[in-house]
């Protein structure tokens, strides 16, 4: 944590991202304290790790781009898990900001066209900035995933931040790299030219 304060209006929100810094609430929700975890993680676009397992799932479940992206953040804001932080000012905030454009999801949606699964972020040049995932079918948000990593891979994106490392996480190939070299990246990223989500 390296701060604690502020807003988060669309300017704040993209300022923090362009310098490597996310938001989560303390205090069960009351305060928003701004983190730039040291090591950080990040997913290499090419060092996906996708299972033959995973495979056959990604055949299994139909993927689309920004078709539902309140009905995703609303998905992983009702994940119970300890240190929920998802809150109705988190959710208002990053809604204004697909809005206007930087923030995005992928969903998974199963042959009877119900949404099983998903991701969202925040993209500024060839940056994309996880910040949750769900799923309610084995495999869903995973499909998610590998859609996101080859439509960057495809559309010129470089930098897969996904904040910290989990088991989960890293069995996709996620890695920890120093905040230092983080920096880097994020530096040169935003500053690409690529537009992934581009209309």
């Amino acid at each position: 944590m390296v701060g604690i304060g502020a807003d988060l209006e669309p300017g704040t929100l993209l300022a923090a991202y362009r310098t490597g810094l996310f938001p989560m609430p303390v205090a069960r929700g009351r305060r928003i304290a701004w983190w730039s975890p040291d090591p950080r993680g990040v997913i290499p676009l090419d060092g996906l790790h996708v299972s033959r397992s995973l495979r056959r799932s990604c055949q299994r479940f139909r993927v689309s781009f920004d078709r539902a992206f309140a009905d995703v953040v609303d998905a992983c804001a009702a994940i119970d898990r300890d240190g929920g932080w998802i809150t109705a000012e988190i959710i208002s905030a990053y809604n204004r900001l697909h809005d206007m454009g930087w923030a995005h999801s992928v969903e998974t949606w199963d042959d009877d066209g119900t949404l099983v699964g998903g991701l969202y972020g925040v993209s500024v040049g060839g940056f994309f900035a996880g910040e949750s995932m769900f799923h309610r079918a084995t495999d869903a948000s995973k499909v998610a995933l590998v859609a996101l990593v080859e439509h960057l891979r495809q559309s010129g994106g470089s930098l897969l931040d996904v904040q910290w490392t989990t088991p989960h996480l890293r069995s996709l190939g996620a890695v920890d790299i120093a905040r230092d070299d983080y920096l880097g990246l994020l530096a040169r990223a935003v500053e690409d030219q690529a537009r992934p989500f581009a209309a």
